[in-house]
């Protein structure tokens, strides 16, 4: 039995092509075994297997045919030198005929294959022609068009028919009111209401919801004209707030004509200005103007805000018994009533301030001399 001893820093033992076919071949004599050859020669048993291994599939016969043997880590640098310039390629719109291109994460190849599947090549031959696998050929050619998950959408138009009906009459509700709506008339005989996620969905593909309130307050532009020509044509009325010293808030509300501005009537109260406040204040401005009279002699618009103790639903009738004519400004639009406004702000800011205001009991009180506002002590 030969041994080599190697004593000292020795490099790594390099093997050449032959050398390495001819430990294979000795592996396979009779009453040889891998780990006996590997002993006689010094190699590590697990290398020699990877001989074999590398015999069995030809990696071990390049020689043979004069090839030329490089080391793995220059075979691997130069690879990586195919694949930067195979990518520069791409980036300037060349393409390697031998690589094929790639699109959308398949090949050329792959795109030629399935072409020529799809024109009616047997998939058997286009997959041994362009060595690609049958099976994906076979799944892609079977793979059946997508289906629309979930049950398809009911009729829109007798839903839309109904919602535009609503609409007519209540050009302010919005999809949850017209929901409730629906409802209303499926209880009552109707056809069945639908659910209110469909109701917004149509009323949103049609355009029939309400504008969404951004919350900026766009200023409104009033182009009319609040003031008349003509006395007792157009009266107005509005209120506001006076705070006294010990915390006590007197609440005032006024009625202005609209041609000469005198100040007609007001009421005044430590609570809240209600409906009664506003009739009383109506029949006191009639008074002033006509006397006591059951009826003015002809119709006067009564021009306020959107208030509670103007549009309560007593105090409008009451002005239609009276002969006055009840007009609302539209919200947010203080400049609709701008007479009566710009004479709150003249009280507050220009006459409320020099006035004594201990408590209520001694607050000044209004009254008016040749269509002017003034104050005199109570």
């Amino acid at each position: 039995m030969h041994a080599e001893v190697l004593g000292g820093v020795q490099r790594r033992r390099r093997w050449t092509p032959e050398e390495k076919l001819r430990m294979v071949e000795e592996t396979f004599l009779p009453g040889n075994s891998v780990s006996r050859v590997a002993r006689m020669h010094g190699v590590a048993p697990n290398q020699l297997f990877s001989w074999r291994r590398q015999a069995a599939s030809g990696a071990l016969t390049a020689t043979r045919a004069g090839g030329e043997v490089v080391p793995a880590s220059e075979y691997r640098a130069l690879e990586g030198a195919r694949a930067a310039a195979h990518a520069g390629q791409e980036d300037h719109g060349e393409r390697d005929p031998a690589r094929g291109d790639l699109a959308g994460g398949r090949s050329q190849k792959n795109a030629v294959a399935h072409d020529l599947v799809a024109g009616g090549r047997p998939v058997s031959a286009v997959a041994n022609a362009l060595g690609v696998s049958r099976q994906h050929l076979s799944s892609a050619r079977r793979k059946a068009a997508a289906r629309r998950r979930g049950r398809p959408p009911l009729p829109e138009e007798d839903l839309v028919a109904r919602i535009q009906a609503l609409i007519a009459d209540l050009p302010t509700y919005g999809y949850r009111r017209i929901h409730a709506l629906l409802r209303r008339q499926a209880r009552n005989g109707g056809p069945s209401a639908p659910n209110a996620k469909r109701v917004y969905r149509v009323m949103k593909a049609h355009g029939l919801l309400l504008q969404r309130h951004s919350g900026k307050g766009d200023e409104r532009r009033h182009d009319g004209r609040v003031a008349v020509d003509t006395r007792n044509t157009r009266w107005c009325s509005d209120g506001f707030e006076i705070g006294c010293d010990n915390g006590e808030k007197v609440r005032v509300a006024f009625s202005l004509d609209c041609c000469d501005r005198e100040a007609m009537g007001f009421v005044a109260t430590t609570a809240g200005i209600s409906a009664e406040d506003v009739r009383d204040l109506m029949t006191a401005t009639v008074e002033h103007r006509f006397g006591r009279v059951n009826r003015l002699p002809a119709t006067i618009e009564w021009l306020t805000d959107n208030g509670s103790c103007y549009t309560a639903r007593e105090t409008r009738r009451f002005a239609r018994e009276i002969n006055l004519r009840p007009r609302t400004t539209p919200i947010e639009s203080p400049q609709s009533k701008g007479i009566a406004e710009a004479f709150a702000h003249t009280m507050k800011y220009d006459h409320v301030p020099s006035a004594v205001k201990a408590n209520s009991q001694r607050l000044p009180v209004m009254s008016q001399c040749g269509g002017h506002q003034i104050y005199e002590s109570a």
